[in-house]
């Protein structure tokens, strides 16, 4: 990148200390941050509006082309106020113009000429005024006017000036980041063109090209990033693992693999036997199997050091202790009779549990941890850690599973996420690794019924609730909120408390949220399982990998107040075993998104036509309920709308790095310097 672009902020004429630290709240520190600044709107001053078909009071900003019938005589109302006002005509009615401490600009209006005028309408219909309106003159050539986000303290024409004086600054100085031959193939404008046209476009058109151009510089130096990360990691697979037969795990197994999880069995497994570490996302939908695949994983990782002095370990982090059991105790029911012995590692085991298990694990006389967070303390360890598998790695942070991949000497790397993710999404999010997806549910797993009512049908509900209690089956209502105190919504502590002592008074009720001790989330889950607690009030915590067969019925209150693809991942508790089970959706908001997004829930189980829809109303820095751990922070790009427009990106990326790897070409220089940026900057592509 050109040393100009990269020169603080300071350096743009009129921009001094005071103005570049109110430039920084913007995230502007440097020549190159200003230009990247796009507008978010733009004021068409070439279609003004007549005076006469204004309305007083209303909260848009009208355009009027008009021309001055008379200047008032300033009034000083008090020390440091000066009004002055001026009549202003386009011959269908006259308005009246306040302006409050601005006497240069009033001093320059002549009466006569014609100005444009832009801002908010008051008065009355006989009476119209407005109020410090932007005024330009009428025969300025810049009739389209940016209109940038600010932050207190910066005006718009302010902004303006050093986007203005910045132009003026790196005219014909700067080499375009794009080779000309990827800008005429992708039908893109030049980058001076792109920068002068976002900011002082002479058409809209214009600006929708300029626009585009930065956008896709923005997604195509992303997607080089994660192209260009992927390549380089030229880690040697440090646990060249040799082929295993897995047919004594298969026939162990008391039902048959469907053909997606053997498939993806058998890209994990090829790609362990090969040179370079394995890096691979296993994605499938709630119910899909993806448990199962990652125990053959670990299967697979035991055998091939079985019988040799090469002995191998593998560990599973989860992002719960309730999950972290869970897996625990699948593993060890489809493990241990094949003679591996499991270990479980979390927050909640006495300082004398933990320490046996770390110690076990660093001899070496455990094949595989399952664990939390603690899996990455500083006293926890492995002997040979070959294989490093985490399920809803989004839910932890960068570093912790950095710090846990770096206890294995470069191990292979299997990430879960039962969370279906738009493929688009999931080569942003995930894109230096290969993708296995479980496209394929187990056979006698059901459709859930699901039901989106209003709380007028709550008692209704309450009764089928019972219905299926009566059968001697069980069930979740699960809440937004842990207690009263939170926010304006149905809380699982208080509504626990009525429910015990009103309509499921005759029923066990049992509570359940992250707040509560370990020891007693874990017990209140024991007893669930055990058939001791016909009804689980609860908050999200049972979100992921909770696996009660017996559970039919799901209850959520305050359905509004949840993503998509968390109702999905909610309703994903229940229709586990070989019952018909059902969803019910309590939701008094009707607004016209949450009918829709009511209705998608409501006729689909398909978790990526949901996912889809989640992206879109959602957009992807909430699409997994809270802001997502790894999304990139796009300054112009929105990758809701801008779909298409990634696909177009990855798609070059891709032929950019099939001939230059490296980007070692001259044309590349820039592009890798900017991708080299970016990467520094602490991008997820590792």
């Amino acid at each position: 990148m050109d040393k100009l672009l990269e020169r603080e902020v300071t350096y743009v004429k009129g921009v001094g200390p005071k103005k570049a630290e109110l430039f920084e709240k913007l995230g502007i520190k440097t020549v190159y941050d200003l230009l990247q600044y796009c507008p978010r709107d733009y004021v068409d001053l070439s279609k003004p509006t007549y005076i006469k078909d204004t309305m007083p009071g209303a909260e848009e900003q009208v355009v009027l082309r008009a021309r001055v019938a008379a200047k008032l005589p300033p009034s000083h109302i008090r020390k440091g106020m000066t009004i002055c006002k001026a009549v202003f005509t386009d011959d269908t009615d006259d308005i009246t113009v306040t302006l409050f401490n601005q006497e240069y600009l009033f001093s320059s209006l002549k009466e006569g000429e014609d100005y444009v005028l832009y801002g908010k309408i008051t008065g009355n219909m006989l009476r119209r005024e407005m109020n410090s309106p932007a005024v330009f003159p009428a025969n300025s050539p810049d009739l389209i006017i940016p209109v940038y986000p600010l932050t207190a303290g910066l005006t718009q024409n302010a902004l303006r000036g050093a986007v203005k004086n910045a132009l003026d600054l790196i005219e014909d100085k700067i080499e375009d980041t794009m080779p000309r031959a990827v800008r005429e193939r992708c039908c893109l404008c030049t980058q001076a063109y792109a920068w002068e046209n976002v900011h002082f476009p002479r058409t809209l058109d214009g600006a929708h090209e300029a626009r585009r151009r930065l956008i896709f510089d923005e997604l195509l130096i992303y997607s080089l990033a994660v192209g260009y990360n992927r390549i380089m990691d030229t880690n040697l697979n440090s646990y060249p693992l040799p082929p295993r037969s897995l047919e004594d795990f298969r026939k162990s197994l008391p039902f048959e693999l469907t053909k997606a999880q053997m498939r993806a069995i058998g890209q994990i497994v090829t790609g362990m036997n090969g040179k370079q570490r394995m890096n691979r996302l296993l994605q499938g939908d709630v119910g899909s199997g993806k448990t199962v695949v990652a125990a053959a994983a670990a299967y697979f990782v035991h055998m091939s050091g079985f019988g040799t002095n090469n002995f191998v370990q593998s560990c599973v982090m989860a992002p719960t202790e309730i999950l972290a059991s869970q897996h625990y105790k699948t593993f060890c029911r489809l493990l241990e009779p094949l003679g591996m012995k499991i270990g479980l590692l979390t927050g909640s085991l006495t300082p004398k549990n933990k320490r046996e298990v770390q110690e076990a694990a660093q001899r070496g006389e455990l094949d595989c941890v399952v664990g939390t967070h603690a899996l990455f303390s500083e006293n926890s360890g492995f002997k040979n850690l070959a294989l490093v598998i985490t399920d809803e790695q989004h839910r932890f942070g960068v570093e912790q599973r950095a710090a846990l991949a770096a206890k294995g000497g470069n191990p292979h790397r299997l990430v879960m996420t039962a969370t279906p993710i738009p493929r688009t999404l999931a080569l942003i999010f995930y894109g230096d690794l290969e993708i296995s997806v479980l496209d394929e549910m187990p056979k006698g797993r059901k459709p859930i019924s699901t039901y989106a009512v209003t709380g007028e049908l709550r008692e209704r509900a309450y009764g089928f609730v019972k219905k299926q209690l009566d059968m001697g089956h069980q069930g979740y209502i699960v809440c937004p909120a842990v207690d009263e105190n939170e926010a304006d919504l149905i809380d699982a502590t208080s509504y626990y408390e009525t429910l015990s002592g009103g309509v499921f008074k005759d029923y066990r009720l049992g509570l359940l949220h992250g707040k509560l001790p370990a020891a007693e989330k874990e017990d209140v889950m024991e007893r669930f399982k055990a058939g001791d607690i016909d009804l689980l009030v609860s908050t999200t915590v049972i979100e992921v990998g909770v696996d009660v067969p017996n559970a039919t019925i799901m209850f959520i209150e305050n359905a509004d107040r949840f993503g998509l693809s968390q109702l999905h991942q909610l309703r994903g508790r229940v229709g586990r075993g070989d019952s018909e089970s059902y969803c019910v959706l309590i939701s008094d908001n009707r607004s016209q998104d949450n009918i829709r997004r009511m209705k998608t829930i409501s006729s689909t189980t398909d978790g990526f036509r949901i996912a889809e829809e989640d992206l879109r109303l959602r957009g992807p820095g909430d699409f997994f309920g809270t802001n997502q751990h790894g999304l990139p922070a796009f300054k112009i790009a929105d990758l809701t709308r801008d779909i298409r427009l990634l696909e177009e990106a990855q798609k070059l990326s891709k032929e950019i790095l099939d001939e230059d790897p490296t980007l070692e070409k001259p044309d590349h220089a820039v592009m890798k310097e900017l991708v080299k940026r970016l990467t520094e900057k602490g991008a997820e592509m590792t």
